[in-house]
């Protein structure tokens, strides 16, 4: 079968289940694959062909059998490297790090081996996942397969590359700010945020995440059902729910007008503060608007609701948070970081116990106009970014360590108030390059937040051709 790499993990159960492809068969394809494209993206971390062969045929073994683990048995997955694999070393992408190989999986790496799933790679993140792009001191320049010459997003940069790029299925990255759907969004792919502990996760912290990152919904419901599963080492995880992830996500989802039909849907298009939307994302936010609208939806404009003064205390709390880990580090260490991330955390020295509490305070703030503003929508329509991919070796869109935070208008609050949140690809700039719609739900409401995504989808599907997928140069 050509073009083994552009197969959804759906296709790839139903071939599994068929006896047409086999764990091995796709591994072997997808070896090859990633081997072509990897010296223009350097999306991985700890490639490993051999390890990712053994695993493919105990699944084999077990289809065979007809003893398949799950859906996902056999499904060739890719995780961030700062979700701990038993036997990786993780350097969270800075060369300050010491490797030392972690000895169990962190939660979501548990459920996914537990499932029977592939592991092919790690993937590149840029240092402490404190930049939006693909740049790292340890890993080198990740590149967006849509023009070699941008960067993918980031902190899960080489999860989006991974994607849009034909690595597998199934991507699994981290988002505190927007590190999932940002590079989504400049790849041209499907980015979910959960609600904060829907996905356990080790270590927790406030606003952040696990998340998948697929070319489909239906993919990404499916790898959700894996992940959400219960475990006790995330402290700040949400009770076990049993969730129905597939049932309006696939090929059997009610037709569009039936999910849409008298939705309220906010249209927010100004962050309250930050870089401002460009004219192509702002276009195709507002025609993604219009095609709820013209299938049922009621779309009413949501002004803004953040202010610049919860960005910065936010920024400030984490360069101080960041500032503490750096200063930790040996001076050598020190001077192996970034450059951009050492001038970021710069000005924490001097941040007083005061400075330190209001700037905390101002993520309770964030989150408290946050819930406010969407509580009378079903969901929230926004852009991912106000921009598209900006060039591969530049920080952040801004390239400014004091403007760090510029882009994130869209993306921020989402993670502090705790509400999911999805980037689903809805067009392209002038130049080409891929443009993301976010779709935001109310706190916990994951599944509707997937039915309005895959609705939305389905619009898309009907209205617009695809566009080939990127292909390695030559």
């Amino acid at each position: 079968m050509k073009n083994i790499h552009n197969l959804s993990a759906v296709e790839l159960g139903r071939a599994y289940r068929a006896g047409s492809l086999s764990p091995v068969e796709v591994t072997r394809a997808l070896i090859a694959h990633v081997q072509r494209w990897e010296p223009h993206l350097s999306a991985t971390w700890a490639f490993e062909p051999e390890q990712a062969l053994t695993m493919a045929r105990q699944s084999e073994q077990r289809w065979q059998r007809g003893q398949p683990l799950g859906a996902l048995d056999g499904v060739p997955i890719t995780l961030k490297e700062n979700i701990a694999t038993r036997g990786h070393a993780m350097p969270v992408g800075t060369a300050a790090t010491v490797l030392k190989p972690y000895a169990d999986d962190a939660p979501p790496a548990a459920r996914l081996r537990e499932a029977g799933t592939v592991l092919l790679s790690k993937t590149t993140m840029p240092d402490y996942g404190m930049l939006s792009s693909g740049l790292s001191s340890f890993h080198g320049i990740t590149r967006n397969p849509w023009d070699l010459g941008k960067a993918p997003g980031g902190s899960s940069s080489g999860a989006g590359a991974a994607a849009a790029a034909g690595y597998g299925p199934l991507h699994l990255g981290t988002d505190i700010g927007g590190s999932v759907r940002l590079p989504a969004g400049w790849c041209g792919v499907v980015g979910f945020k959960p609600s904060n502990g829907r996905v356990p996760i080790q270590p927790p912290f406030i606003g952040r995440v696990a998340g998948p990152l697929t070319r489909t919904v239906a993919d990404t419901a499916l790898m959700m059902a894996v992940l959400s599963q219960p475990d006790a080492r995330d402290t700040m995880s949400l009770p076990h729910e049993a969730l129905d992830w597939l049932a309006d996500t696939g090929d059997q989802a009610p037709e569009p007008s039936r999910v849409l039909r008298g939705l309220k849907v906010g249209l927010w298009t100004d962050a309250g503060w930050g870089m401002p939307v460009d004219a192509d994302v702002m276009a195709a936010i507002q025609a993604v608007a219009r095609q709820l609208q013209a299938a049922g939806a009621d779309i009413v404009e949501l002004p803004s609701f953040a202010t610049p003064d919860m960005a910065d205390g936010i920024n400030r709390f984490w360069r101080l948070r960041s500032y503490l880990d750096i200063q930790a580090l040996s001076g050598e260490q020190r001077q192996r970081v970034l450059p951009f991330i050492r001038a970021w955390v710069a000005d924490a020295e001097g941040y007083s116990a005061a400075v330190a509490y209001q700037s905390f305070a101002q993520i309770g703030a964030m989150r408290e106009a946050t819930v406010a503003a969407c509580q009378p929508f079903d969901v929230v329509l926004s852009p991912v970014a106000p921009g598209s991919a900006f060039p591969a070796d530049w920080a952040m869109p801004t390239n400014d360590p004091q403007r760090a935070m510029d882009h994130i208008g869209f993306t921020l609050p989402f993670n502090m108030s705790e509400q999911p949140a999805i980037s689903v690809p809805c067009g392209f700039t002038t130049q080409g390059l891929p443009i993301g719609v976010q779709i935001a739900g109310r706190r916990h409401d994951d599944l509707g937040v997937l039915r309005v995504a895959r609705a939305f989808e389905r619009l898309r599907d009907s209205a617009t051709p695809a566009r080939d997928w990127p292909l390695p140069p030559g």
